[in-house]
């Protein structure tokens, strides 16, 4: 008899091999599907990835998630055959909790995590016992609260790994703020109750926050700048290497710099910049 987790899982997948049915079907070569989430990073390859690719003559098509959980599984099983929408910690512990071969193939513009507010203009209005809403999922939850630590509302235990804290390593809360933990997909929703609200940059713009109304944004570091997952034996394959190049290429970044605003550019991005403005001089 399957464990109730086990059933719930093998329910869910059963539904999205049906979603994903056409994708599942034998393909052409030259036909790629890439799952992500829905806003930004959708948008991002269907208006900057999936021309450069169609005019290499690939096939591209584009299937969106609501999820965090969804996306790797289907890319697992083959339903997918890239995926963009998560960061290298939440896909190394994904990876080996369920004892999945997935590997990063490139880094991509990232929209950063920041706090939010409805009923606050500023962090400085923030009275005792606010009501803070962060996501639940683990990797984000630490994000969330390694930046309540540095406003001064809570204080973590010493030696604390900033990527793996959660709220059992909580020390001190001076300020007595509720924390509220959500779906990540949840937390703009949030807004309309709580008072701040800790929000994934793909969710604030999919919600119709700019990047810009945050009171504070993270300083993105390597392990939360997001990327491009594919199954580990596809790494060297020829499609996955066009993916690489066109994520890589001045005319994505060309892109990027007119639609991503706020969004934190990868190294590869920066250094085209850079050698843009050296070639300038």
């Amino acid at each position: 008899m399957l464990h109730p987790r086990r059933r719930l899982l093998a329910a869910a997948l059963a539904a999205l091999s049906l979603i994903l049915a056409p994708a599942v079907q034998a393909r052409d070569a030259n036909d790629i599907v890439i799952g992500t989430s829905a806003g930004p990073y959708a948008d991002q390859v269907r208006y900057g990835i999936k021309p450069i690719l169609e005019r290499q003559g690939y096939k591209v098509r584009v299937v969106e998630f609501n999820d965090y959980i969804q996306p790797n599984f289907a890319l697992a099983e083959g339903s997918l055959d890239a995926n963009v929408f998560q960061h290298s910690v939440y896909l190394r512990k994904f990876s080996a909790d369920h004892k999945l071969a997935l590997s990063e193939l490139v880094t991509i513009p990232t929209a950063p995590i920041a706090i939010y507010s409805r009923r606050h203009r500023s962090l400085e209005e923030a009275r005792a016992g606010a009501t803070v809403a962060l996501p639940n999922d683990p990797t984000n939850q630490a994000r969330a609260l390694v930046m309540l630590e540095q406003l001064g509302w809570i204080r973590l235990k010493p030696n604390t790994d900033p990527v793996k804290a959660s709220e059992r390593d909580i020390a001190a809360n001076p300020r007595g703020v509720k924390l509220l933990p959500l779906e990540a997909a949840q937390l703009p929703r949030a807004l309309q109750d709580a008072d701040y609200a800790f929000v994934n940059g793909n969710y604030a713009l999919a919600s119709g926050l700019k990047l810009t109304d945050a009171l504070r944004t993270e300083t993105i570091s390597r392990n939360y700048v997001n990327l491009v997952a594919v199954r580990t034996a596809d790494r060297d394959k020829p499609f996955a290497g066009d993916l690489a190049a066109a994520y890589r290429s001045r005319e994505f970044l060309a892109w990027t710099v007119q639609h991503c605003p706020g969004y934190a550019k990868t190294d590869y991005q920066l250094a085209l910049l850079s050698s843009g403005l050296e070639a300038a001089r």
